[in-house]
């Protein structure tokens, strides 16, 4: 007999949706052991794949352009082109060490706990209006597009490692792919009409700057 599932109920509560997504895609606490395995495999890598994600973000006008755009905590920031500080140039690098913060935390976390969930469906979130910040409002497309292209970086990452044996990289690649497409239902939500629970996200901080580099 099929499980009876309650759809109304995926439409507000992460916890219920997650689970369910979970069952389907058979994500379990294998695999974030798998996760958290591959951490100090893929931590020697990040710096060069998060400059390799930004330098994809900036071959594309419709990408690029999101980060001429001066965004709530950047308001007052002085700019001085001379010195090749930029308003672009900061938000890239925060941006940047945001992901790298993200990333780091995903492949750590032992337990997908009710906190760690929230704070992957912020992700979707912050992109959106729907994240307290009004300047941000990033196509799902192209958000879309960035987790399938980390994708192919990680794997890539995975398959030359030679300290994995094949079925490592096997498990490997499997909570990876299981990973990105969890994130991608909790980006995709908040981009849709579907998803009824408060929307408010007043954890997210906003920026105040005091330096322009962050490393």
């Amino acid at each position: 007999m099929a499980e009876h599932i309650d759809k109304s109920r995926l439409n507000h509560d992460l916890r219920y949706r997650f689970d369910f997504l979970s069952k389907f895609i058979d994500f379990n606490q294998d695999d974030v052991v798998m996760l958290n395995t591959l951490a100090p495999i893929i931590f020697p890598h990040l710096p060069a794949m998060v400059e390799t994600l930004y330098r994809k973000l900036y071959s594309f006008d419709v990408t690029k352009r999101y980060f001429h755009i001066r965004n709530d905590g950047f308001e007052s920031f002085p700019i001085n082109k001379e010195a090749g500080i930029t308003l672009d140039f900061v938000q890239t690098e925060y941006r940047k060490d945001m992901f790298s913060v993200y990333f780091k935390r995903v492949l750590t976390q032992g337990e997908w706990n009710d906190s760690f969930l929230d704070y992957l469906s912020r992700v979707g979130q912050m992109h959106t209006p729907r994240g307290g910040s009004t300047s941000i409002n990033v196509d799902y497309m192209y958000m879309n597009a960035l987790f399938c292209y980390l994708e192919q970086l990680l794997v890539d990452v995975i398959w030359n490692t030679d300290s994995l044996d094949s079925r490592k990289k096997r498990e490997g690649i499997q909570a990876i792919s299981k990973f990105i497409w969890i994130q991608n239902d909790l980006l995709t939500m908040h981009y849709g009409s579907t998803w009824n629970k408060d929307t408010s996200c007043p954890s997210i901080p906003i920026v105040k700057l005091t330096k322009c580099l962050f490393r």
